[in-house]
């Protein structure tokens, strides 16, 4: 690599879906990263299956553009707050961040979230003002919003003097006007090389290099991606690892990777400032320093948010258990879960009393059920309990998670939203209206209150409304029902297949979750009640053969749709004395206890003991 060489080292930050990941498309296209007959996907940086389906950032990602003699290394961080470890460790890495804003939404939660932790590293901030080609873009409006942001966040007058690009990132068009729009790329780039700092490069100072990311790869082993703070490191020499723990082990760098475009490139060395990969190291975690092997010198390791969210995994134990999943074992869980460990930083698991289950504590449900979709992609069969919030004592006070919730609905749901944000035990902090029936509501709720939330806050305003939210604070724990389900279910008392015939008998008593010739089992969750009360059924009775026959009465008969719960529905769900039960084929809901009489004995032991 040439001496003097220059850097730009930055992130993208903003709230999901504001278009971070299309942006960095076409900065590779434009800067000519791609060759013409490349075929490249939409989104490319989303390389993860569940990334591509959602449209979601879940991991960080990073990639470098060569533009007019300048090294631009880009880091592609979630919007979403469950992966906030994620945008912690990043911004370590960076001297500088691309605000992406939509310019028809404005700030949103997640904007705050990101900017917050951008504001706290003394970065310097870009913003690019994005989908400015929707028919309802607002740019001057949302310049405004994003000023008030950056001064309730309490950033520095350097900080405030942010410069703005307008852009299209899906139509590859930006400008510094928001009506003077060039069919490329050349204002976000001319920006960033005027604004964003190259870093502070002392090539000749004793090695350190932090880990930030963590790969994996079959021929080198575990790959630690991290940025380059002082001095040299080169392919061969031996360099000092310092972990977590305070221990030191000394080892040998067996490879070293560049990155360029997609691609991850073998280079020979690297240097103060650069963004780079390093195998040969079985051991390394995200933190820990590499340093000179003669002057052994660690870094402060990033501090990562706690999480707020816990469930309890526990092998699959049901009658169906082993007939879909590869690894249904508890080794085999427990092994996978010690290998998300190794690459999650914001994942907490322990053990219990129980050899057949875990305490697995992360950011959020959407973190936990992404973890638990890619386990049974892989063939893993496991059981999932409520989610529950993680209670802390602060000077002597039990403190719960709170969350900032922003909603947007047509005024005529209104009302209902405020009603049922208020059973919650939300605060309404801010109420604007946005012109064309919509109204912007601000809420402060706890984290618990918004457990299910989500499928209640879609009937309430018939689809049309975007609900948006992210961790705010450890607040007293507030008193009194926080939510919660209010109806109960239809369990199954029998072992079978679901007939058309009973399926038609119980679709009065509420709503049924499984289709006809479904195999099910006692304790089996097979609909929900429209009382508040459980109800068990027999789902599989079988209409009773005599020789009167209606020639037309079976014909006319047809059954509602079955309403099919996905993951997230599903965990939201739940109750106390439940489970999820989740194979690579199947998502079942249960009971704890499969026995009615058991189930009974053990609900009055609770009452009587409590």
């Amino acid at each position: 690599m040439q001496e003097n060489k220059d850097i730009r080292n930055i992130a993208i930050i903003a709230h999901v879906d504001h278009g971070k990941t299309t942006l960095v498309d076409q900065l590779l296209h434009y800067s000519g990263t791609f060759r013409d007959n490349e075929h490249v996907d939409e989104r490319a940086m989303d390389s993860n299956d569940l990334e591509k389906e959602r449209g979601i950032t879940i991991l960080a990602k990073n990639t470098a553009i060569n533009y007019n003699d300048t090294r631009i290394n880009i880091l592609d961080t979630p919007g979403h707050a469950d992966f906030g470890g994620e945008v912690e460790r990043i911004m370590k890495m960076v001297d500088g961040v691309l605000l992406v804003v939509d310019a028809y939404e404005g700030c949103m939660p997640q904007t705050r979230f990101v900017l917050k932790k951008a504001l706290e590293e003394k970065l310097k901030p870009v913003v690019v003002l994005n989908k400015i080609d929707r028919p309802n873009a607002r740019p001057e409006e949302v310049v405004d919003e994003v000023l008030d942001l950056f001064i309730e966040l309490g950033a520095d007058d350097d900080q405030l003097e942010f410069p703005v690009v307008y852009a299209s990132a899906l139509n590859g068009t930006s400008g510094e006007e928001p009506d003077e729009l060039d069919e490329t790329m050349e204002p976000v780039f001319k920006t960033i090389l005027d604004y964003i700092p190259t870093p502070e490069r002392d090539v000749d100072a004793p090695l350190q290099y932090q880990i930030t990311m963590l790969d994996y790869n079959d021929y080198v082993g575990r790959i630690g991606v991290g940025r380059v703070y002082r001095g040299r490191m080169k392919v061969g020499e031996q360099v000092a690892l310092m972990k977590k723990d305070g221990s030191m082990k000394k080892y040998r760098v067996t490879k070293l990777f560049g990155f360029i475009g997609l691609k991850r490139i073998e280079i020979e060395e690297a240097e103060a400032g650069d963004i780079v990969a390093v195998a040969g190291m079985e051991d390394i975690n995200v933190g820990e320093t590499v340093c000179d092997a003669e002057n052994p010198d660690a870094l402060p390791i990033p501090r990562i948010d706690e999480p707020t969210l816990q469930m309890k995994f526990v092998t699959n134990n049901s009658p169906f258990a082993g007939r879909e999943g590869k690894f249904v074992t508890a080794r085999q869980i427990e092994e996978r879960l010690l290998t998300q460990l190794e690459t999650d930083v914001s994942l907490r698991v322990e053990k219990t009393d129980s050899p057949d289950a875990w305490v697995v504590s992360g950011r959020g449900e959407l973190h936990l059920s992404i973890l638990i979709e890619n386990m049974r992609r892989e063939g893993f069969e496991l059981q999932i309990s409520k989610p529950q919030v993680i209670i802390k004592e602060i000077d002597g006070v039990k403190c719960e998670p709170m969350e900032r919730v922003q909603v947007d609905v047509p005024e005529e749901h209104q009302g209902a939203v405020m009603e049922s944000l208020g059973q919650r035990k939300g605060e309404m902090l801010d109420m604007a209206n946005q012109g064309n029936g919509q109204v912007r509501l601000e809420f402060k709720v706890p984290s618990r209150g918004l457990i299910g939330y989500a499928t209640e806050f879609m009937t309430q305003t018939r689809g049309f409304g975007i609900i948006n939210h992210t961790f705010d604070s450890y607040e007293p724990v507030v008193g009194g029902r926080v939510g919660g389900r209010r109806q109960g279910v239809l369990v199954s008392q029998e072992k079978g297949k679901a007939t058309n015939y009973s399926i038609l008998a119980l679709e009065d008593r509420g709503v049924i979750f499984v289709e006809p010739n479904t195999e099910v089992y006692e304790g089996m969750i097979v609909g929900e009640h429209n009382r508040e009360n459980d109800l068990t059924v027999n789902i599989t009775k079988e209409k009773a053969l005599t020789n009167v026959r209606s020639a037309t009465k079976d014909n006319t008969q047809t059954i509602k749709s079955t309403r099919k719960l996905t993951l997230e529905e599903a965990i939201e769900y739940l109750d106390d004395d439940e489970y999820c039960e989740v194979t690579p084929e199947s998502i079942r809901l249960r009971k704890k206890i499969l026995n009615k009489g058991e189930r009974e004995r053990a609900q009055k032991k609770s009452k009587l003991n409590s």
